[in-house]
């Protein structure tokens, strides 16, 4: 049976990674759009600093993020200066954390839908006199659901697993900042395994029903 707490670390979890899908739905389409578009030499720089956070310890960019958001970092006296505040060790800084966290499993999918669409669509849809605006949302964004679905079902499976870079930005706060990854590890330092054990089952349970979801309803992805 779960506890209070562990129910309260599990309702943060599900706000923080449905806030993360929906900010990077609206920041990572864009340019997922231009990487899948361009001809830039830009593109491989760009393309590497999206994907960095795959292969980025999560303590690394934790760090430097507490550096930028702390109260000597340009982001945390740019909060300061506007009233906010600092992020660090709140529910916001989770939030950004996780954005730059998950960024590649947004952008990427979402990337790999536009260029698998290719250039026929949109010239036919030209052809008609349609404004590049609105042939991004009449033909490429349909054509490309498939994609977008994938992008937000990873994104936020991936946000409610993050450890490392949550408790750099997010310490330990019950009910601001303690996700179920740290209750877990609050769980094992305190050398309570039985609860552990019922926590991470629920997480263990969730990420496999998402990827069973993903990978049937997918069936494509089988074959990478």
């Amino acid at each position: 049976m779960l506890s209070d707490t562990d129910l309260q670390a599990i309702g943060l979890t599900l706000r923080l990674a449905t806030t993360t899908t929906l900010i990077l739905f609206v920041v990572g389409t864009p340019i997922a759009w231009w990487l899948a578009r361009t001809r830039s030499r830009w593109k491989g720089p760009i393309g590497a600093v999206v994907a960095l956070p795959l292969v980025l310890p999560p303590t690394v960019l934790g760090f430097y993020l507490l550096v930028a958001m702390g109260p000597n970092g340009p982001v945390g006296q740019l909060t300061q200066s506007l009233g906010i505040g600092l992020l660090p060790f709140t529910f916001w800084g989770l939030v950004v954390a996780s954005v730059f966290y998950s960024f590649p499993f947004m952008v990427q999918p979402v990337q790999n839908a536009f260029e698998a669409m290719g250039e026929r669509p949109l010239e036919a849809a030209a052809t008609l006199r349609a404004s590049p605006l609105d042939r991004f949302f009449t033909v490429a964004v349909p054509l490309s659901l498939p994609g977008f679905a994938t992008a937000g079902i990873l994104t936020f499976a991936h946000t409610v697993g993050e450890f490392g870079v949550v408790l750099m930005i997010g310490g330990n706060i019950p009910g601001v900042t303690r996700v179920a990854s740290v209750q877990i590890y609050d769980y094992v330092e305190a050398l309570e395994y039985g609860n552990a054990h019922r926590l991470a089952a629920v997480l263990l349970v969730f990420s496999f029903l998402v990827l069973l979801a993903l990978y049937s309803w997918r069936p494509d992805l089988r074959k990478t």
